[in-house]
């Protein structure tokens, strides 16, 4: 004898605080859902309010709003139609709780709450959220179904409650933010849940750009012989109606649909580029601005951020402006040039030379003495700023900045002035990185972009020698160890969060890498007034990465590396 059930899976872009429209986009997937003929549809955690919500839910009235909206959804499925599972904040005898509600036959038929709440790297839900009890299955239509939230797959404990409960189909909803490797994570500890309780697992994540966090969908199935039955696609919005089958003593997904993905360095440099583009377009979307506006110098870091912003926003929304010194080179123009008609963007020429002769004068008085040293390098990025600033005034653009996680991590960046803008998507991208997604970006191209296909940012951006051209013949290697050799050395210090003589055990040298560790802590105060970006890595700075400014530890280590 057979049984089945029909569930539908929905990863939906919700934005956070949006609830209205957060539900309009749950209705759209519920009217897919019934077209399939589907029992039961079921979508992200916080899906209601979006994630994280982080301080919306220690106001009374935004939950009061929420409680007040799902109440309303709840009823509509008084209409024979599919029952929904979604998550919200939720209160209960004056704590708040991250939920998940089923919503069937026009109420909420069940509740479960979090029981594991993360509390490290992005994650700060112990803030805001009360820890739920471990939950018990859910009797939804004759089945028991095991209902989790996100970190409560992560460990086994919750699974095996459910298990021993009798639980027959784990269900488990997301807001698990992108990073490097993270997707194998999320399947690997998933196929623990389903080995340890022979159970099919149905995992469903969010999609969408959230202030510094990309959410990269990736919904999948697993059954419980470990086959991957279903992998929906990242960084899209995406729906799919799964059927499911019992035979004898256990359920599985007879529904077969698996969105490859690429496992080698080619597919982690395009998930890179996908996630920034994602984010960036979400930023600037979900904020309202009517488009960008970057300071194009005919370096790597600004012509990747140039070929990002088309393929998130298009050509028409993105406006670049050349604005050389008597230090910019021929070659800088030439590039600057050629990647705007490549782009078909509006690119304007704005020399700063009387700008910089005009601070010259200004400050003669009191520099009459002083020897020429970075303080006219950083009049010159400042000018640039104020200019990038104005346009931005005028036009109501929002500023790009165009700085990597190496510069910032060595305060290689000028305040007010290069860092000046409204978002980064290079912020935790380290320059070596950027070398790479700009040589793949130049042979691929994904459906969802909006820039051209084919060469977009010129040969000769990628192969020269970086510079700041901000003194002539300055390079960036005469400040800084080679980017190979200093991303090696701060990966090892951020990432891996290394001592000096952890590091230098890999080969490196020790001067170099307490200088390093030195550049490193004394930048902390630039970063924190840095605009926000796109996170891609496990220790992105900001949220992540939370050091102290005054910082006398740094000394300490640096006497320790000295023996």
């Amino acid at each position: 004898m057979t049984d089945q059930i029909i569930i539908s899976l929905a990863q939906i872009n919700p934005i956070v605080g949006d609830i209205d429209g957060n539900i309009s986009l749950i209705k759209d997937a519920r009217k897919k859902a019934e077209r399939d003929q589907a029992d039961l549809l079921v979508l992200g955690e916080l899906c209601i309010c979006g994630y994280p919500p982080e301080d919306l839910v220690r106001k009374s009235i935004f939950l009061e709003y929420i409680e007040k909206q799902v109440l309303l959804l709840a009823k509509e499925t008084n209409d024979g139609g599919p029952a929904i599972i979604i998550g919200a904040p939720w209160r209960e005898n004056e704590k708040v709780y991250n939920a998940l509600l089923l919503l069937d036959e026009g109420k909420i038929s069940a509740i479960r709450y979090k029981h594991l709440l993360p509390n490290y790297g992005v994650f700060d839900e112990n803030r805001v959220f009360d820890l739920g009890p471990m939950p018990g299955p859910v009797s939804f239509r004759g089945k028991l179904l095991g209902l989790m939230i996100c970190e409560d797959m992560w460990s086994s404990d919750v699974t095996e409650c459910l298990d021993e409960s009798g639980a027959e189909i784990l269900i488990v909803i997301n807001g698990s933010p992108f990073e490097l490797d993270k997707p194998d994570k999320r399947l690997n500890h998933a196929v623990a849940r389903v080995k340890e309780a022979k159970l099919p697992l149905i995992y469903v994540n969010l999609v969408g750009g959230q202030d510094e966090l990309v959410f990269d969908g990736g919904s999948f199935v697993l059954n419980d012989d470990l086959q991957l039955q279903v992998q929906m696609p990242p960084f899209d919005s995406a729906h799919i109606t799964t059927k499911w089958l019992k035979s004898e003593t256990h359920w599985s997904c007879s529904t077969k649909s698996v969105e490859k993905a690429s496992q080698n360095m080619d597919g982690s440099l395009k998930a890179v580029y996908q996630a920034i583009v994602l984010g960036l377009r979400d930023y600037v979307n979900k904020n309202g601005f009517s488009g960008i506006i970057i300071g194009l110098s005919g370096g790597i870091d600004s012509s990747l951020s140039a070929a990002v912003a088309v393929d998130a926003i298009g050509a028409d929304r993105v406006h670049c402006v050349m604005m050389p010194s008597p230090y910019t080179s021929e070659e800088s123009l030439e590039d600057a040039a050629e990647q705007a008609s490549a782009l078909g963007i509006v690119y304007d020429t704005i020399p700063i030379n009387l700008a910089m002769e005009a601070f010259d004068k200004l400050l003669e008085p009191i520099f009459y003495d002083k020897e020429t040293d970075a303080t006219e390098e950083n009049i010159q990025a400042r000018t640039r700023g104020l200019i990038i600033m104005a346009i931005s005034n005028k036009l109501g653009f929002m500023p790009l900045t165009t700085g990597n996680k190496s510069e910032m991590s060595v305060g290689y960046a000028t305040l007010y002035g290069d860092m000046c803008g409204g978002y980064s998507v290079l912020k935790d991208i380290y320059k070596t990185t950027v070398f790479a997604v700009s040589r793949w970006r130049n042979n691929n191209h994904v459906s969802s972009f909006y820039g051209p296909k084919g060469l977009v940012i010129p040969n000769r951006v990628i192969t020269k020698k970086p510079s700041a051209e901000l003194k002539p013949d300055q390079f960036d290697e005469d400040s800084l160890p080679a980017y190979d050799l200093l991303d090696d050395i701060l990966k090892r210090l951020i990432e891996g969060e290394a001592s000096i003589d952890d590091v230098v055990s890999e080969g490196h040298n020790k001067d170099i890498v307490r200088k390093v560790w030195q550049m490193l802590d004394r930048a902390e105060y630039k970063r924190r007034q840095a605009p926000p970006g796109v996170k891609i890595s496990s220790r992105a700075f900001g949220r992540d990465r939370r050091y102290p400014i005054t910082n006398g530890f740094t000394n300490i280590v640096s006497r320790l590396g000295e023996k």
